[in-house]
């Protein structure tokens, strides 16, 4: 069984042999992320098929990413602690006016288009895969006065809040596993923090936050701070963290060394034109560099949580645990750059969910792939690649008949890696993303060499 046979096995599309279509187009696509759907599917045939699958009214995106979701509740519930990671991202698309008779074929017109998935990844950074997404077209933007006067549910801000309560219903199916929703000041969502008080305790999902609104807190008398910030800074340092920075284009590496102050706060709710908020009650932890190198912005977090913070061993953790929201930009990197999906040409939008559907679940493998084997170097590798996948790779790779025990997971990774550029030289580090689906890709070629060489070999025996 392949695995994204194994992936959408619960597939309930009203059509067996659409069941049968979807895990076949996920392995094609899969294997040949970053090329044409007709190039990756391999034949007039095989490409009809696939679009004929996009336009079918039973596969929607929504329909498509349910047995995935099965798959990834199975991996969750087998982890004490899951971290969802949500996030928008763009995915503009210009249309060409000039095949539908609306002008010249220079003439486009940018179509504004979000998405906002919600990923799954435990505190060690390995990719469970997407419980939720989001898919819409911007409306024209309207003035700020005009905004001010609409609830959260007529804003682009609901996807946060609809995140979190998709984040509660899992842990209502999940009781054995810790479920916390990470989100960056994007979400800074008042609304937010006032709809967990109406979950049970035995639905109610945990969640960080990065403030990014200075907000205003209840009169606690006299003296007494009357903005979040002031009110962190003067909070006790429970301790110290040295963060490692990695370089970038206008900034070298260096380490940062970080106080660690926590608090707990009670906001005053903002006023909202028709309705009254209730004032929230939430820890907050400020994570701040005092004295940064000379010419150099100093760095700092503020996290507002649900989690306990009452030392420094569980701001800690609270921060370590918000660390792991950087990952979904990984994902948005290995989505955008290694399955191209700003490119898609699919004329409807209906046709591109579908497609855009199967591109989150290859992201997901990629990065669960990567991951797993860091996190697991000893595994056994065949818990992720079948036998021909990895013996296709030691052929190629080491010119020598594979063994006939399996290799460890982690030393499989990077043979795969190195078919997508990576040296592993002392110096260099994990592989990365890239050269992982770069060496996915290539992989499943020379599994397609090895299978028509052995049945040549059969033929002519």
């Amino acid at each position: 069984m392949s695995w994204a046979t194994d992936e959408v096995k619960t597939s309930k599309l009203g059509d067996r042999r659409l069941d049968d279509r979807l895990a076949k187009v996920l392995e094609q696509l899969g294997a040949h992320p970053q090329i044409s759907i007709p190039a990756a599917c391999g034949g007039w045939a095989e490409t009809l098929g696939a679009y004929r699958f996009f336009e079918n009214e039973k596969t929607t995106f929504a329909s498509i990413l349910a047995p995935h979701r099965d798959a990834t509740l199975e991996r969750m519930a087998v982890s004490p602690v899951v971290l969802l990671a949500q996030d928008t991202t763009e995915d503009d698309e210009c249309i060409c006016l000039g095949p539908k008779g609306l002008g010249t074929l220079k003439e486009t017109e940018k179509r504004q288009c979000r998405l906002h998935p919600t990923v799954a990844f435990t505190p060690e950074r390995i990719c469970l895969g997407v419980v939720h997404a989001a898919y819409w077209s911007r409306d024209l933007p309207s003035p700020r006065p005009e905004r001010r006067h609409k609830s959260v549910d007529e804003k682009e801000s609901r996807h946060w809040i609809e995140s979190y309560q998709e984040s509660c219903a899992l842990q209502g199916q999940l009781p054995d596993t810790l479920i916390v929703n990470l989100a960056d000041r994007e979400g800074d969502v008042y609304e937010w923090f006032v709809e967990c008080v109406d979950y049970t305790p035995a639905t109610r999902a945990q969640w960080i936050v990065r403030a990014a609104q200075n907000r205003c807190l209840q009169d606690g008398g006299e003296g007494a701070p009357r903005k979040l910030w002031e009110a962190l800074e003067g909070a006790p340092v429970r301790g110290c963290l040295v963060v490692d920075i990695k370089p970038r284009a206008n900034r070298s590496a260096r380490q940062a060394q970080m106080t660690v102050r926590t608090g707990t706060v009670e906001l005053a709710p903002p006023r909202r034109p028709g309705y009254r908020l209730l004032a929230s009650r939430v820890n907050a932890v400020l994570v701040q560099e005092e004295e940064p190198p000379t010419g150099v912005e100093a760095l700092e977090w503020l996290l507002l949580t649900t989690l306990p913070v009452s030392d420094f061993e569980q701001a800690s953790t609270v921060v370590a645990w918000y660390a792991v929201r950087w990952w979904i930009e990984v994902y948005f990197y290995v989505l955008k750059n290694g399955c191209q999906i700003e490119r898609l040409q699919l004329e409807t939008e209906e046709r591109l969910l579908s497609c855009l559907a199967l591109y989150l679940i290859i992201a997901w493998r990629v990065l669960f792939t990567l991951m797993l084997g860091r996190a697991c170097p000893d595994l056994d590798c065949e818990a992720v690649f079948e036998p021909k996948e990895w013996q296709a790779a030691y052929i190629v790779i080491k010119r020598c008949p594979p063994p006939a025990k399996p290799p460890r997971l982690s030393e499989m990774v990077c043979l795969i890696a190195s078919l997508g550029g990576y040296l592993g030289r002392k110096h260099d580090g994990p592989p990365g993303s890239k050269t992982m689906w770069i060496g996915l890709q290539r992989l499943r070629d020379f599994v397609i060499a090895l299978e028509a060489r052995e049945a040549l070999a059969g033929r002519y025996v």
